[in-house]
């Protein structure tokens, strides 16, 4: 008798139905598992036998053949012990096949028997969805699984006795919920950074677009602090958004006791990350930091201190919104649409261009260094400011009043703006200014006279690349958001000016 179970292989976040072919026959004694399995696969024969007898249901002493179709799809992962083990059950007559056909079975086995928590849940559930089926998983992600839909049914075991018991009546496994992490993490408040209004303008204005940001500065003058307290003027992700986290973060198993999170994801990786590290790779192809800060933002402090080629990694997600991982035997594509947010010194030591300062090595210094970052990424930076060192005075002056729940409220209102626009325009896949291309942002941007002549002088003036000039044109229409105005206005195309022109003045100031 040759017994079928359904389970899946992952291929980024898409789950791909594989089917789990168990057939027990006469002949030498062996336990064989075929289909391209991977070196966790192939150990899941020990985990199985351990776990079927420390229940009491020893393997028969015949030959085990488990073939996992289609076999010219690489198969990894610890997820498939429980299908080959009810494969095994259903094959042995314990289990009927009939009802095991109406489920995707996904989990890792212990050798009492127990299930442990899989990565890749909340994808498998969403496959089974998809094609009107329901899913078996271990408890710990039950929570997880149930957010693919209410139609789904998911059963969610402790234990394989605890299956057995389900479909054999003396027991039942009810239905998990879905869960949000009740955790909350506690975030700075901008009200902490005293100074620095220009940079908290520039934040809010990057917030309330999804524009990227360049700070540049000397040491302590507040980069990393004001990037820290960017995810606390951001609005909560919406049911789609959060969805599209999630699954990210269910292939990398980083979602902790099958909770999902509504807060946008912020990831700062050290500048020691490599080019795998951020754009994703490996042997299994995993998602990258990239990934991982799909609709969050991606922080890169001391920028000039990353590899060239993980930076030079950067410039195609920032266009397209998404990372490809081609290798010569898999092509995995996962969403990649975040904010990039990064801080540098203007040199080595970090003090050029200050008042009274004396380099030996001189301006070349702050070239060499700022020369590391190219400049067709920098031309991708819609805000780019200069921020100066943080005085005495400024520091002895109260906390200000205005905190980072006011300019959420702010921020919040400006992104709804845009996503309204969006709706009315037919466009419901854009949701932010940064997103908007070509003629969808001439159209919404709608420039006055005035302001575009301005835009178009200072084009001129600053030598803007095409790109720039449009950058200018998302930024201006962002701060048109934030003021209410209906069209960008001549302020408000002058200040998306001013956030283009820092690095070039201070190269010369160096």
């Amino acid at each position: 008798m040759t017994a079928h179970i359904s389970t899946v292989a992952f291929q980024g976040i898409e789950a791909l139905p594989v089917d789990v072919q168990v057939q027990i026959s006469s002949g030498m004694v062996a336990f064989t598992i075929v289909g391209l399995p991977d070196k966790a696969v192939a150990e899941s024969r020990e985990r199985v036998s351990a776990a079927l007898r420390s229940v009491g249901l020893a393997l028969p002493a015949k030959r085990i053949t488990v073939n996992m179709a289609p076999a010219d799809l690489p198969k990894e992962g610890s997820h498939y012990d429980l299908p080959i083990a009810l494969g095994l059950l259903s094959a042995m007559g314990i289990l009927p096949n009939d009802y095991l056909a109406q489920y995707f079975v996904v989990g890792e086995l212990g050798l009492d028997g127990s299930l442990a928590s899989i990565s890749g849940a909340l994808p498998a559930a969403m496959a089974a969805n998809a094609r009107g089926k329901g899913i078996i998983c271990p408890a710990l992600c039950g929570s997880e699984a149930a957010w693919a839909g209410e139609e789904v049914d998911v059963l969610a075991a402790d234990n394989i006795i605890q299956i057995v018991n389900h479909f054999k009546g003396t027991q039942v496994l009810s239905r998990p919920h879905p869960a949000l992490s009740a955790k909350q993490p506690i975030m700075p408040d901008l009200s902490d950074i005293k100074g620095q209004e220009a940079g908290k303008r520039a934040l809010e204005v990057a917030a309330a677009g999804g524009h990227h940001l360049l700070m540049v500065g000397p040491p302590g003058a507040g980069k990393s602090m004001l990037a820290s307290r960017l995810p606390s003027i951001l609005p909560d992700m919406d049911a789609k958004e959060m969805l599209e986290v999630s699954m990210i973060a269910s292939v990398s198993g980083e979602i902790r006791d099958g909770q999902l999170s509504a807060k946008r994801p912020f990831r700062a990786p050290h500048h020691s990350a490599s080019q795998a590290a951020l754009v994703g790779g490996g042997l299994r192809a995993n998602p990258g930091e990239m990934a991982l800060a799909h609709n969050g933002v991606l922080f890169l402090d001391e920028l000039p201190e990353f590899q060239t080629r993980a930076l030079e990694g950067l410039r195609q997600p920032l266009e397209t919104g998404e990372t490809v991982i081609a290798r010569a035997n898999n092509h995995v594509t996962y969403p990649a649409a975040f904010q990039l947010v990064a801080a540098m010194n203007p040199c080595k030591c970090g003090m050029a261009g200050e008042p009274g300062h004396v380099c030996k090595r001189g301006p070349k210094c702050a070239s060499d260094y700022q020369a590391r970052i190219s400049g067709p990424l920098l031309d991708r930076m819609d805000i780019q400011i200069e921020l100066p060192a943080v005085r005495a005075s400024d520091l002895a002056l109260p906390s200000p009043k205005e905190n980072s729940s006011h300019v959420a409220i702010r921020v919040t209102k400006a992104r709804q703006r845009q996503r309204q626009r969006f709706l009315d325009m037919g466009l419901p896949h854009l949701r932010l200014n940064a997103q908007a291309e070509g003629a969808v942002l001439e159209q919404i941007a709608n420039p006055q006279p005035d302001a575009l002549a301005l835009l178009s002088k200072a084009s001129d003036a600053m030598n803007l690349s095409a790109r720039g000039y449009y950058r200018v044109l998302k930024v201006a229409r962002t701060i048109a958001d934030l003021a209410g105005h209906d069209e960008v206005q001549k302020i408000d195309i002058a200040e998306a000016i001013s956030y283009r022109q820092q690095l070039a003045s201070f190269s010369l100031a160096a």
